[in-house]
């Protein structure tokens, strides 16, 4: 299927909506969002600390849940507050700002009085009465930025309601990837697996389905925290990330992104995946030299939130030396699950060439370089450090250039079949050395033993 006919396509989310909104209309949900310190205190502080954007303001909540950011906007002085909220968690939401209007000595919240209008509907439902906002705030993220599909909702609310020159809240995401390595994790998935080889449970063969259970356990996203440690090479915080600028980006370049990379391996060691997480940032009213951007990281290295991190594990591990240039790329395309389909394709060392993400997935085949005639070299292109190519020429001893100069994995992940690994404590971090991780640190040239130096 091209990527054409997939953006075409656009897979509705409306299948899925009577579970995704039974799921946010339950209080302990609710709860689990709520008690994320990290991500209801970055909102309360970008809201209270940009106060420009909210005093005497019209300001439109974008699936409000319990209402806690509607209510932060109220205290940051917005005039008033549409909260639109499919879920009967409108219902709860109701509850709480009605009990505002009762007599003296009775009221809660008496700060909500008339301050807050909640709206029970999808934002994109005609029925929404609503004026143009100045403001709209919003938290429409998932694992890996996108799970869920809500950003396109908040681009809706952003086309529809928000005045010339409003804000959004947030207002930028990026998405960070690198290659990590986890051989307990890969064993642990390897062993889910395997439980399908057997020939003989209670008399039953169950070996024709291993090949299934494989392919289904490694195309499951492990959502959890990991160790920073176990990252074979770390992105470049503000230049490696993929940024989706929320006042500008279009629902079509929602659908179907493309995430290129490349990293210079750190250490040596066998790359099992590929890691993924993403930051926030709040810029306020980037006009005003009062504005207070507010930013927000869900990386590994971070303070832990209920997003956590996701990896993609391969289901073959790829052996990377210390220097080695990783590249590749992630292909994005929503589903009809309210998230993405998520292909992936790396390369280690120099030699081959990416394929192109917008043609049909398929597993690839490398290509074998053979002698013609009488000839004992092989000239191929190879990528080198800068991201120039080179013409290299390579011997050839037996017919075939050494297969273990070109090396790819490929894979497809469906986003929303998470699996959760929770091994990660974090506990014993100072004790924790690349070593325990069978991570390698690169030989120095000028390393000295016995007062003899060896050299590369």
């Amino acid at each position: 299927m091209s990527s054409e006919t997939r953006i075409a396509d656009s897979p509705s989310n409306e299948a899925r909506d009577p579970a995704y909104f039974g799921y946010y209309a339950m209080l302990q949900h609710q709860q689990n969002m709520l008690q994320d310190n990290v991500r209801t205190s970055t909102y309360r502080s970008a809201i209270l600390l940009n106060p420009e954007c909210f005093e005497n303001k019209l300001v439109m909540d974008v699936g409000a849940g319990s209402g806690i950011l509607s209510y932060f906007a109220v205290q940051a002085g917005a005039k008033k507050v549409y909260a639109v909220e499919a879920s009967d968690m409108a219902l709860k939401m109701k509850k709480l700002v009605q009990v505002a209007s009762l007599p003296p000595g009775k009221s809660k919240n008496e700060f909500l009085k008339d301050r807050v209008e909640v709206i029970q509907a999808k934002i994109e439902d005609p029925s929404v009465k609503a004026p143009k906002v100045d403001t709209i705030i919003s938290e429409p993220i998932g694992v890996l930025l996108v799970h869920e599909r809500m950003i396109e909702s908040f681009i809706y609310a952003r086309d529809t309601f928000l005045k010339p020159g409003g804000h959004l809240f947030p207002n930028k995401g990026t998405m960070y990837l690198a290659p990590f390595t986890d051989a307990l994790l890969f064993t642990e998935t390897m062993g889910k697996a395997r439980f399908w080889e057997q020939t003989t449970f209670h008399g039953v063969d169950l070996s024709p389905l291993y090949p299934d259970a494989k392919a289904e356990m490694f195309g499951m996203p492990v959502v959890g925290h990991f160790d920073p440690k176990s990252l074979l090479a770390s992105p470049m915080l503000g230049t490696d990330g993929y940024e989706m600028d929320f006042n500008t980006i279009t629902m079509k370049a929602l659908r179907d992104f493309v995430v290129p990379f490349s990293w210079t391996a750190q250490y040596t060691g066998l790359m099992h995946g590929v890691a993924g997480w993403f930051d926030l940032l709040f810029s306020g009213n980037p006009q005003s030299e009062a504005s207070q951007p507010i930013e927000m990281s869900t990386g590994p290295s971070a303070e832990k939130t209920h997003w956590q991190q996701v990896r993609f594990l391969f289901r073959e591990p790829l052996a990377v030396n210390s220097g080695q240039v990783i590249r590749g790329w992630m292909h994005c395309v929503v589903n009809d699950m309210r998230s993405y389909t998520v292909d992936i394709e790396v390369i280690a060392g120099p030699f081959g060439e990416l394929s192109d993400p917008s043609q049909p997935f398929a597993p690839l085949l490398e290509k074998q370089y053979r002698k013609q005639g009488n000839s004992t070299r092989t000239t191929l292109t190879a990528v080198v450090e800068d991201g120039t190519t080179e013409e290299i020429v390579v011997m050839e001893e037996d017919g075939e250039v050494d297969p273990l100069q070109f090396i790819r994995r490929r894979g497809r992940w469906e986003l929303h079949e998470q699996s959760y690994n929770y091994s990660y404590t974090g506990t014993n971090d100072l004790l924790t050395k690349p070593e325990h991780l069978c991570m390698y640190e690169p030989q120095a040239t000028d390393d000295v033993y016995g007062g003899v130096t060896y050299s590369a």
